[in-house]
């Protein structure tokens, strides 16, 4: 747990100052349509570069975060605070503690193992958000240039990955609503997909997926795993010696 919590460390600014920031390169396989670069600083996403080639005619276009912009990845936040709590659960007690019965430890490993599922859960569970949502979400205003009303982009961590998803749109023609069906919640939205947002209703009509590799991530979701097995095992010992104690002959 202590090794999946390092992971998530963020010195002070008395220990050692800023944390490093890291760069990723975007890339998707067989195609060059998005290319980019991201700098993760701890959770913040502190720039993203991005170059995207439209479909229809080629055009490039060139969109970065602002210099005086950050954006929050609020599934690694709750992750580290989640892995805080357990050790938390895990050290809040006197050293020369004991423990007095087999149920109190039970009791503890499954708080303990809760809080590691959830913080678990953050990293391998993304949002689900509608269309209007992330058309809505404050990520929109990051950019310079501003982004073309056209595009819609979203960032969110899947398992040991940062993703970045770009939605490009097309206004639906008053004509063509007829057969209008706003869809609804989702972590990655496929072409054909409608919504409607600020009195127009578009449709979606390319969806470009990129991502990378974040090693530490993928060292914490191990540590995870391990931790969750560690305190199963331990209550499967409490467990067998409970039964034993209980059924004993008199």
């Amino acid at each position: 747990v202590q090794e999946a919590s390092h992971r998530f460390a963020l010195p002070t600014s008395g220990s050692g100052g800023a944390v490093k920031q890291e760069n990723f390169v975007l890339s998707t396989s067989g195609t060059d349509q998005v290319k980019g670069v991201l700098t993760l600083q701890g959770d913040a996403l502190c720039q993203a570069d991005v170059n995207l080639k439209m479909p229809r005619n080629n055009q490039l276009l060139h969109f970065a975060f602002r210099e005086d912009k950050q954006w929050k990845l609020q599934q690694i936040q709750d992750a580290r605070n989640h892995v805080n709590q357990a050790i938390y659960l895990l050290m809040n007690r006197d050293i020369n503690y004991q423990f007095k019965t087999g149920s109190e430890v039970l009791k503890l490993m499954d708080a303990v193992m809760l809080q590691l599922s959830r913080a678990r859960n953050r990293l391998t569970t993304p949002a689900t958000l509608t269309l209007p949502e992330i058309a809505s979400s404050g990520l929109t205003k990051m950019f310079t240039p501003a982004l073309p009303p056209d595009i819609l982009v979203n960032f969110y961590i899947n398992l040991n990955k940062l993703c970045l998803t770009i939605y490009q749109l097309h206004v639906l023609q008053p004509s063509t609503t007829k057969n209008f069906k706003p869809a609804g919640g989702s972590i990655l939205h496929n072409p054909g997909a409608m919504f409607e947002f600020g009195n127009q209703r578009y449709e979606v009509s390319h969806v470009h997926k990129v991502e990378c590799v974040v090693p530490w991530l993928n060292d914490a979701l191990v540590f995870f795993t391990v931790s969750l097995q560690l305190c199963q095992q331990l209550k499967d010992k409490i467990s067998v010696f409970s039964s034993y104690w209980n059924y004993r002959p008199y």
